[in-house]
């Protein structure tokens, strides 16, 4: 998931793109929009890219082990017949 930090930054760009005019509604309209934000990346269930580049390489260890164990089964299967 995003941390707070990466929330902030999100906010604040979002909030230099709305129009000067726009800009001067509430001040807490950046504190909104964090937390829409937020209650979007939530339900989207969203994982951080150190996440996901750790399941990354389990799966790909758990692909060589598999691909490993298949060669060995192949092998054992030839020795049988």
């Amino acid at each position: 998931m995003l941390n707070a930090r990466q929330l902030e930054e999100m906010a604040k760009k979002i909030a230099e793109v709305i129009p000067q005019g726009l800009a001067q509604v509430p001040s807490g309209v950046q504190d909104q929009i964090k937390s829409t934000l937020s209650r979007t990346f939530e339900k989207m269930e969203l994982v951080s890219r150190h996440e996901f580049d750790i399941q990354a390489g389990v799966l790909a260890k758990t692909r060589a082990k598999l691909e490993a164990l298949e060669k060995v089964v192949a092998e054992l299967e030839a020795s049988i017949k």
